[in-house]
């Protein structure tokens, strides 16, 4: 399919009675949207204002919820133009772009966590050492490392698939995730490799690391007294709840792509909805309710009466 000046088109098929529910969909994503941006920004703000939120742990605490704001934008300006559109429709290159963004973001989310246990890890286990390891150069490569590494091994299979041509102009989701593989008139081995590769390096190889870390912090604790198992605990639990909602969040995302034919279109639709709803949403509120010092300057900000 075409669209205007020849420019390569695919129809998004993914949603349900659009035309019947096209201003609900607007306004709950719009809601949601907001909701996003404005819990992210507020914890980064803090970060960002207050000095006793320079540390280590903050820092990568605002690279992860600052992640989650570019993923939301990457994805809910679309969904809110095209329930609003007759047609929904993209171009195939802003699609590629799209799919690079989300798993751009999407996988320098796991070396993050993993800088994070890395972090912690250190923290309980040689706190002598931590200020000498976790220097402020050291926290720059670290965060340098989580994005420009995952934007290599990403890069590589959407220029590849830019390559391949079309044999099928409609997709079954709402936004461009691994489900555009379904559009290529075949999936070249190269890809495939890419594929593998791109998994061991940004998912499994970082969550190994992740186990092996907090592990160890687990054998510490065990050995310690009560105040090092109430700093492990307020500082690791809220990094171990994002990860595990994140890595099932991952699974279901492969999981929609394997059996998407199978499902019926609202299951579909429903399950698609979940990858961009819970992490952005929930990832604020587990460290704003958890992380101590946070929740201190939220309650100082939008409750300064009782502070007084």
């Amino acid at each position: 399919m075409d669209c205007e000046l020849n420019v390569t088109c695919v129809n998004i098929e993914g949603y349900v009675e659009v035309d019947k529910y096209r201003y609900v969909y607007f306004v709950i994503m719009f809601i949601i949207y907001l909701l996003i941006i404005c819990f992210n920004s507020t914890i980064v703000c803090l970060i960002w204002i207050h000095k006793n939120l320079h540390e280590p742990m903050y820092i990568f605490i605002a690279a992860l919820l600052l992640n989650s704001v570019l993923f939301s934008t990457n994805i809910y300006p679309k969904l809110l133009i095209d329930v609003l559109s007759e047609k929904q429709i993209i171009s195939y290159s802003a699609c590629l772009f799209q799919y690079f963004i989300f798993y751009f973001l999407a996988s320098s989310e796991f070396l993050l966590l993993a800088a994070m246990s890395y972090d912690r890890y250190v923290s309980i286990c040689k706190p002598l050492q931590y200020p000498t390891i976790m220097r402020k150069r050291n926290i720059c490569i670290f965060l340098f490392l989580a994005w420009f590494v995952a934007a290599c091994h990403v890069v590589a299979p959407t220029i590849l698939s830019a390559e391949i041509k079309l044999c099928n102009f409609f997709f079954k989701g709402i936004f461009c995730n691994n489900t555009i593989y379904g559009l290529l008139c075949v999936r070249t081995s190269a890809l495939s490799v890419l594929g593998v590769v791109a998994l061991v390096d940004l998912v499994i190889l970082p969550l190994h690391f992740i186990v092996f870390t907090y592990t160890k912090i687990l054998i510490i604790v065990y050995r310690s007294g009560r105040e090092v198992r109430r700093k492990a605990a307020e500082t690791c639990l809220p990094h171990l709840m994002v990860l595990i909602c994140y890595s099932c969040l991952c699974i279901y995302d492969i999981i929609i792509a394997q059996v998407e034919s199978n499902l019926p279109k609202t299951a579909r639709f429903i399950m698609t909805l979940q990858i961009v709803l819970y992490h952005p949403l929930f990832n604020p509120l587990i460290y704003g309710l958890k992380m101590k010092e946070i929740s201190k300057h939220l309650k100082r900000l939008f409750c300064p009466a009782r502070n007084i």
